[in-house]
């Protein structure tokens, strides 16, 4: 099956257009970046455990440990007996 197609207002002139014609105008030229020394190590490097790490550190304390901990302010020791207070309140 075929279809006659027929332009309902066919295009009779096209617009002309003209090359346009080329900079004179002077670019500055893009800085260069210098290569950046790298960083000097810090007198006061810190360390820093793996989360796995610091779990495994904290399941090794003892309570005693936790409780001096939670006393200096220790917000995860602070935590942890208040969970094992609950926990022991359940278990009554």
């Amino acid at each position: 099956m075929q279809e006659d197609l027929q332009m309902i207002s066919p295009v009779t002139s096209a617009a002309q257009t003209q090359a346009a014609a080329p900079s004179t105008a002077v670019r500055p030229k893009p800085l260069q970046a210098k290569p950046q020394p790298p960083p000097a190590p810090s007198a006061a490097d810190t360390v820093k455990l793996s989360s796995a790490k610091a779990i495994v550190q904290e399941s090794l304390e003892t309570s005693a440990q936790t409780t001096k901990e939670a006393a200096s302010g220790d917000i995860q020791a602070r935590n942890l007996l208040a969970k094992q207070a609950a926990a022991k309140a359940h278990t009554k």
